[in-house]
């Protein structure tokens, strides 16, 4: 039973993780296409010219102090690499606030109830389900993001590697999070705002916290701060600390999942 219910949840989740996928990938095939004419010639002059204009603080925001974009790669780590944290914050936090949810919603509940199943077990089954789609997304957006680059001719394979593997830490949190706060609802559309608020709230968060000493404390406050790019651009390294907290926390968040979901009144 249940084998044919994780074949079920990601037969019904393929769908959406196709549309997502082919919004960023075509986000990024323009970017990459449009992005050779743009630093040709005089532009990388007026590019470095534009950035000096802006205050050491905001450029620090964006990474730009330690990385130029005056390349594809350059560009790719700073601005590129904000869409990539969103959008894969957005997908995660998305797939997880419905993953439970939607039975609800769609009166599939009365369904899984009649299979010789446990709750536990059915949050165990669309969790794995979830994560397959998670971490799928990340992996092809790695290779694509990795073609294009190698085809523009400049790349640090390791801080690329590296790099593409951060946004797994908060897209993963992400997930668990808006999934335990969906077990204390039974309406998707409440989620749909709480999930897109905790993703960007969390992201301004993060990106104030290295303008300035006295806003430094919302990196503790922030998601992303997980993800730690900052450090894998500077250190070609990732910070294991940041790893392992992303690893408690999914955990921490699985076992109230459970517990919670366990207790809910399903209608």
């Amino acid at each position: 039973v249940g084998d044919i219910m994780l074949k079920r949840e990601l037969k019904v989740n393929f769908k959406n993780f196709i549309i997502w996928l082919s919004i960023i990938v075509g986000l990024f095939l323009v970017i990459f296409l449009i992005y050779p004419s743009i630093i040709n010639g005089d532009n990388i002059k007026d590019l470095d010219n534009l950035m000096k204009i802006f205050p050491e603080k905001v450029l620090k925001a964006f990474n730009m102090d330690i990385s130029s974009i005056s390349t594809a790669f350059g560009w790719f780590k700073t601005e590129g690499f904000v869409f990539i944290l969103l959008l894969t914050g957005c997908y995660s936090g998305i797939l997880g606030s419905n993953i439970l949810l939607k039975e609800e919603s769609d009166k599939t509940i009365e369904y899984l109830n009649s299979l010789p199943i446990t709750r536990t077990k059915i949050v165990i089954t669309k969790v794995v389900s979830g994560l397959i789609y998670i971490f799928a997304l990340i992996l092809l957006l790695a290779i694509f993001n990795g073609i294009s680059l190698e085809l523009s001719g400049e790349l640090d394979y390791k801080q690329f590697i590296l790099l593409s593997i951060t946004p797994l830490f908060s897209s993963v949190v992400i997930y668990f999070l808006c999934l335990f706060l969906s077990t204390f609802t039974h309406k998707t559309k409440k989620m749909l705002g709480i999930t897109l608020g905790i993703v960007f709230i969390s992201y301004i968060c993060y990106m104030f916290s290295s303008i300035s000493e006295e806003t430094e404390f919302l990196k503790y406050i922030s998601i992303f701060t997980l993800s730690d790019t900052r450090n894998v651009i500077e250190n070609i390294s990732i910070n294991p600390l940041f790893v392992g907290l992303s690893f408690l926390i999914s955990i921490v968040l699985f076992s109230l999942i459970t517990i919670r979901y366990n207790k809910k009144e399903l209608v």
